[in-house]
């Protein structure tokens, strides 16, 4: 059984997620479009804006894309990573996500850039959604790192109860179900992937990998490319590796 314990939710971070969550829902109303890494992008309402983190924008550019293999994006979003990984040659891309809003996000993005016929889409949490025998070559994940607590903070609007999904993991709950299934969904050479920041609770993170049978491992921080946080690419190896 994974140890869930860690060093508990930090205020700070707590605060920086809740204006994340109500800046984009005040400021994303009805769809519209944004500019990231060249392209145009579709967005709507309820799916969390790259517009106002950087995080999307450096992990995509940082992920070492399986070129000629299969690449799962967990928590798609508006599709940026899971369409860079299609445009940069992924022969297989599959995308899941918890909110409808954001699968269809995501399938809006994937027409834009003609890409359709490469990705799938499922709409679930996690892995849920996926086949039995569906393997990767490559997993990621740009997390909710922010703990809000075992509960978290009730939420009556469904739109900002979506963006809360892609901000907040209360207790690390979902964290502790992507480390518990991923090894089932690589393939042999499959590598595992986290977006991660310091706003997130590492302590907490490498209880949970270290029971689900992993060590972590940084592949590359923003530094000082993102003022005021880090985001850390992180890569989960197996503890026999």
């Amino acid at each position: 059984m994974m140890v869930s314990s860690g060093t508990g939710p930090s205020k700070g971070a707590v605060v920086r997620g809740t204006w994340l969550v109500s800046s984009t829902a005040a400021g994303v109303t009805e769809p519209t479009t944004f500019q990231l890494q060249g392209r145009q992008w579709d967005l709507l309402p309820g799916v969390f804006a790259p517009t106002y983190c950087a995080s999307t924008g450096f992990f995509t550019e940082s992920i070492p894309f399986p070129v000629g293999g299969s690449f799962l994006e967990v928590g798609s979003g508006a599709g940026v990573t899971t369409v860079t990984a299609a445009a940069k040659g992924c022969a297989r891309v599959v995308a899941t996500d918890i909110s409808a809003a954001a699968v269809e996000n995501t399938r809006l993005n994937a027409a834009r850039h003609g890409l359709s016929d490469r990705i799938e889409l499922y709409l679930g949490d996690v892995f849920d959604g996926l086949e039995p025998e569906e393997r990767f070559d490559l997993i990621f994940w740009n997390s909710p790192f922010i703990d809000s607590g075992a509960d978290g903070r009730p939420v009556h609007d469904d739109t900002r109860q979506r963006l809360r999904q892609a901000v907040f993991d209360p207790g690390y709950r979902a964290h502790e179900r992507y480390l518990a299934g991923a090894g089932a969904r690589l393939t042999a050479t499959g590598r595992l992937l986290l977006g991660f920041s310091d706003l997130g609770d590492r302590d907490m993170l490498r209880r949970l990998a270290t029971g689900a049978g992993y060590r972590i491992s940084t592949l590359r921080t923003s530094g000082d490319l993102v003022r005021g946080i880090d985001y850390q690419l992180l890569e989960l190896v197996p503890d026999d590796q």
